[in-house]
């Protein structure tokens, strides 16, 4: 099974800014977005089907604009885990050109309890 999980987004006027491109906010969307329906992909294949993710560290580099009728190219993938964090990459591609690229940190958590769950170090490896 790949981990990497890819989507298309048509830049509409709603994602674009007073600056005539896409919002750097709506990157931020776009990032919470895709890493949930990555995870609605893959979550009835563990244990913690029940479970909720939730953003605890963001990091955002933009490299080029988008503008309105773009075709935007979105790739996020989990990285190994770092004690109860759970780092992922989303990638932004615009006609093959690396044109966002995000590094985030999420965390597992039980919803009814509140508690964080600790993930075992290996635990995407069972997705292989």
């Amino acid at each position: 099974m790949n981990l990497m999980y890819e989507k298309q987004i048509r830049v509409t006027e709603e994602h674009i800014d007073q600056n005539n491109h896409v919002n750097n906010v709506q990157y931020v969307h776009w990032v919470e977005e895709v890493a949930a329906e990555h995870w609605d992909l893959l979550k009835h294949k563990t244990e913690y089907i029940n479970d909720a993710w939730m953003l605890l560290d963001h990091h955002i580099q933009y490299k080029k604009q988008v503008y309105l009728n773009d075709i935007i190219t979105v790739r996020t993938y989990p990285m190994t885990p770092e004690g109860a964090k759970q780092p992922r990459k989303v990638e932004f591609y615009c006609n093959d050109e690396l044109v966002v690229a995000s590094s985030t940190l999420w965390i597992l958590f039980d919803p009814e309890t509140k508690k964080i769950k600790r993930l075992d170090h290996d635990w995407l490896e069972k997705f292989f």
